[in-house]
């Protein structure tokens, strides 16, 4: 018996660069370099685990819903380890927010096959944490997220989630939707063999009419959620120099009271 994984992965735009919206208020792309989200690793990481630690073949597909150059962030999962990818790009998915990309993802995952879907518990650009919830409502499966521990056998998923008072222990039947935090084990580099590897693995491309998904479902205007207004963050002022003449304490502490901290 095989187990399928299917690992959703995001092309972000580097959080270290410097980011501007375009004129339509969606994140200008052509503008700062992009990469595989850092939160996504660790979700193809622990599907190379799983696949490690099996006694059957696991089959570790990436998904990607993204622009030309989000093939970047599949050729990184690629190189890490996992077998095939399918990148889903087509014009009109440009400003698609996430209920949108869960439709096109639970899509994709339908046509591809799957018994487990893995994501990370976010994306490093949106930061919201909610298609891996979405997906699992449009597939119709569980969903356990948020596991810092998770490993698969006899067809139940299994995961520890930890909070601020409690770990809790999860179950779920596959199929099954997962996501996986940061603290759920460190994401491997690459290594040259890995990444020569990666270059003879199948990429498949999909647009929305192998998904039988209409335009107006997706992209800016078919959106639940948009950015009506955005004003660039103003820049930081020069703090306050104290000169420690003596009397350096004395200034620091009337600061502090005037800005109200004591």
């Amino acid at each position: 018996m095989s187990l399928r994984i299917v690992v959703t992965v995001k092309y972000v735009p580097d959080a270290t660069g410097d980011r501007h919206f375009a004129d339509d208020l969606t994140v200008d792309r052509d503008d700062v370099d992009g990469l595989l989200s850092e939160l996504d690793e660790y979700a193809v990481e622990q599907a190379l685990q799983i696949k490690e630690n099996a006694d059957d073949d696991v089959e570790v597909t990436v998904l990607t819903v993204g622009p030309e150059d989000a093939k970047d962030a599949l050729r990184k999962a690629l190189s890490m380890g996992a077998d095939k990818a399918i990148h889903v790009e087509d014009d009109d998915l440009h400003g698609t927010d996430a209920i949108g990309t869960s439709l096109v993802l639970a899509k994709a995952i339908e046509k591809a096959g799957y018994d487990l879907v893995i994501s990370g518990m976010a994306s490093t650009d949106g930061t919201m944490g909610v298609v891996p919830a979405l997906l699992a409502e449009r597939l119709g499966v569980p969903q356990v997220t948020l596991l810092s521990e998770v490993s698969v056998e006899d067809g139940t998923v299994t995961g520890r989630r930890d909070g601020d008072a409690a770990s809790e222990q999860l179950q779920a039947s596959l199929p099954a939707v997962v996501s996986v935090t940061d603290q759920s084990g460190e994401a491997r580099y690459p290594s040259f063999k890995g990444i020569m590897a990666a270059k003879k693995k199948p990429v498949e491309s999909w647009d929305l009419s192998d998904l039988d998904i209409d335009a107006d479902e997706v992209g800016l205007e078919g959106a639940w959620t948009k950015v009506e207004e955005a004003a660039e963050r103003p820049a930081r002022s020069a703090g306050t120099i104290v000169k420690d003449e003596g009397e350096g304490g004395k200034q620091l502490a009337e600061f502090l009271a005037s800005q109200k901290f004591i």
